[in-house]
C-alpha cells in the first residue's frame, strides 16, 4: 500500500521549506535519505529545508519545531522556517498572533502582524569574533557570530560581483570552522541608497539560497557592532524580500521579521516517487 503523505510548501522571503504536520506523518519515519529526496528539486517537493510542526514539550508553548536541513539532517535553528512555522501554526488554528514554541535551541517567541507579516525572536547570539585571521583569503575582513547557528559574515564592495558558490563553499569548509563548518554571509552597502544587500551560502543546503534569517541577524549584529548600521536593521535578501533585525546588545537578543507565504499544499506518494526510503 502507497502511503501518501499531505504538506504544505512555504516559503520566508524565498527561503522555501516542505511543512508537515505531525500527524499526518501517520507513523512515518523520515529519516535523512527521504527527507533528502523530498528536498529534492528535481524528483522530489524541492526545498531548502524540511520542518515538522509537532506538539510542544513546554506547557506554555503552542507548537514545537523540527528542522532539518535539505541533505536530511537536524539542524538546531532556521530563522525563515521559524517564521514559516508560526505562520504555519496561526493559520491551522494551532497559535495564536502571539505565541511561544519550542526549537533545538529553546523556547523562542512569534508574533503574527499579518499574514504575510511575521516576527519570531531568536536565540541569544554568542561567539561573536571580530576581523579573523583566516590566512591569505580573497577578501580582507572576516568577522563570526553565532546566531542559533554559525555564521561568518564577510562585508564586500558589492555582493553582486561576488561568486557565491565558490567562495561560499570553500569559506564553509575552512580549517578554521572544522569539522562543523559553518554558513556565509557577504555583505555590502548599495552606494546610491545606502541599503544593505546580503547573499547567504548555507552549509546542508551547500548552495547559495534566496534568504537566510539567521545569517541576516549574524550580519545584522557584525554591522552593527562595526558602527556600520543601527538597529533595526534593514537587508535586502538575494530572493528581492527584506528582513528586518532588531539587535540589543544588552542582553543579546535578535528579532527577526519579514514575509512568510504559503506557495501550495500537496499530497506525495512516498514508495512511487521515493522508492520505499523509509
Amino acid at each position: 500500500m502507497t502511503q501518501v503523505l499531505k504538506f504544505t510548501k512555504m516559503h520566508g522571503a524565498g527561503n522555501d521549506f516542505v511543512m508537515i504536520d505531525a500527524p499526518d506523518l501517520q507513523g512515518l519515519k523520515l529519516n535523512a535519505s527521504l527527507i533528502e529526496a523530498l528536498c529534492n528539486r528535481r524528483t522530489g517537493v524541492g526545498a531548502d529545508g524540511l520542518i515538522i510542526i509537532d506538539k510542544p514539550s513546554n506547557p506554555k508553548s503552542a507548537f514545537s519545531m523540527v528542522y532539518f536541513n535539505a541533505d536530511g539532517h537536524e539542524a538546531e535553528m532556521c530563522g525563515n522556517g521559524a517564521r514559516c512555522s508560526v505562520a504555519f501554526a496561526h493559520q491551522n488554528g494551532m497559535a495564536e498572533v502571539e505565541c511561544f514554541f519550542d526549537t533545538y535551541s529553546g523556547t523562542l517567541s512569534g508574533r503574527v502582524f499579518a499574514s504575510n507579516d511575521i516576527q519570531v525572536s531568536l536565540p541569544a547570539w554568542n561567539d561573536l569574533t571580530l576581523d579573523l585571521n583566516l590566512g591569505n583569503q580573497k577578501f580582507p575582513d572576516h568577522h563570526a557570530c553565532n546566531t542559533g547557528v554559525p555564521h561568518l559574515v564577510i562585508p564586500v564592495p558589492d555582493v553582486a560581483q561576488v561568486e557565491v558558490q565558490k567562495h561560499g563553499h570553500a569559506y564553509r569548509y575552512h580549517e578554521q570552522f572544522s569539522p562543523a563548518g559553518t554558513n556565509v554571509n557577504f555583505v555590502s552597502q548599495d552606494p546610491n541608497t545606502g541599503d544593505q544587500m546580503l547573499r547567504t551560502y548555507e552549509r546542508g543546503v551547500e548552495d547559495e539560497t534566496l534568504a537566510c534569517g539567521t545569517g541576516a541577524s549574524a550580519t545584522a549584529v557584525v554591522l552593527c557592532k562595526l558602527g556600520l548600521a543601527q538597529s533595526p536593521v534593514s537587508l535586502h535578501t538575494r530572493g528581492g524580500d527584506v528582513l528586518c533585525v532588531s539587535v540589543d546588545f544588552e542582553d543579546r537578543k535578535l528579532l527577526l521579521r519579514g514575509p512568510a507565504e504559503t506557495s501550495f499544499c500537496g499530497e506525495v506518494k512516498i514508495s512511487i516517487l521515493f522508492g520505499n526510503k523509509q
